[in-house]
């Protein structure tokens, strides 16, 4: 008699398990398929309202905020912790965003 006929069952299904010879290599094609966006222009008029959303903005508002990251737009929503005039950044909870990448920013309302 043959090997495959004394073999339990799991050792008989673990060799037909698959078997990933690379590891990491899913998520780096995962990765490739990401789709690259330019960055879009703010016209004057999304500018300014952006302006007058910034004049508004304080440390402990919730904000949304939609901005260019590393060839795609990322939405981070959370509480200010931070506005750095000089290094031109905001911090929304532990992330650094800098104005310039900011495309659209949104107060959220507490909910009580």
């Amino acid at each position: 008699m043959d090997n495959l006929s004394h073999m339990d069952r799991e050792t008989r299904a673990k060799q037909f398990m698959p078997f990933a010879a690379l590891k990491g290599y899913e998520a780096a094609l995962r990765a490739k398929e990401k789709i690259v966006v330019p960055r879009a222009e703010l016209s004057e008029e999304s500018r300014d309202a952006l302006d007058l959303k910034f004049r508004e903005l304080s440390c402990g508002k919730l904000v949304s905020v939609t901005y260019y990251d590393k060839s795609e737009y990322v939405k981070k929503e959370g509480m200010v912790s931070k506005i750095d005039t000089d290094a031109r950044l905001l911090h929304v909870v532990n992330t650094k965003i800098r104005f310039g990448d900011i495309y659209s920013l949104e107060f959220i309302q507490r909910q009580l």
